[in-house]
């Protein structure tokens, strides 16, 4: 593998990773969920994977790693051991690369948080598959939280939505742009609640209406 190869594949990555960035109320597919488990008239507003800055360090990685290991091999004096040390030195690199590299990167294609109007739904899992669904209709509160500095100035952060189920809450990390989505979960939330009480009122109306008895 030549530095110029490692070079476009990290930037390819790099683009990849930059492709879902933000929330994006058409990409809900994209992100692991297909349209055949959204209920009947159910809209996907938010469609979202973790923020990229989960990927700096696999991608700096993968930049650092592919050079540095081309540079050994060739490196590498003539003599009858010279293929197994440049064996050693592969494999040793590509050992790294899928547990620091690719393994995180697989988690974060793998993780989503898509919001419709009905409900928040996660689901993430390389091999084995995890999923939650909380209802709109029970959110008590939403609150949000940069880690760091860092955080802040990208604008990601950790999201904590409590339910008045048995579960409590749920904690989505690394959300981009929390701050707007922590305010679009609560309005959302409100609708909500007001077409569930317009429903209500609307019910309680026909019921009232004399002849309806």
């Amino acid at each position: 593998m030549t530095s110029s190869t490692s070079g476009e594949a990290g930037a390819a990555f790099w683009a990849w990773s930059l492709r879902l960035d933000g929330r994006n109320g058409n990409n809900a597919g994209m992100t692991g969920i297909p349209a055949r488990l959204l209920g009947e008239g159910e809209n996907v507003e938010m469609a979202m994977r973790p923020h990229w800055k989960a990927l700096v360090w696999p991608a700096l990685l993968l930049l650092v790693v592919s050079p540095v290991t081309t540079y050994l091999v060739f490196a590498v004096p003539d003599g009858s051991a010279q293929r197994w040390l440049r064996v050693v030195l592969v494999v040793l690199a590509a050992l790294v690369l899928v547990r620091w590299a690719l393994w995180p990167f697989l988690r974060w294609l793998t993780t989503s948080y898509v919001v419709t109007d009905r409900r928040l739904i996660t689901r993430r899992g390389i091999i084995a598959r995890q999923g939650r669904d909380m209802p709109l209709s029970r959110i008590n509160d939403v609150t949000f939280g940069h880690s760091g500095l860092l955080e802040r100035v990208l604008g990601c952060g950790t999201l904590v939505v409590e339910s008045a189920g048995e579960r409590g809450q749920l904690v989505l990390a690394d959300v981009p742009k929390v701050e707007e989505v922590q305010r679009d979960v609560y309005r959302l939330a409100e609708q909500d609640e007001g077409r569930r009480r317009s429903r209500h009122d609307g019910d309680d109306t026909v019921r009232d209406e004399p002849g309806r008895r």
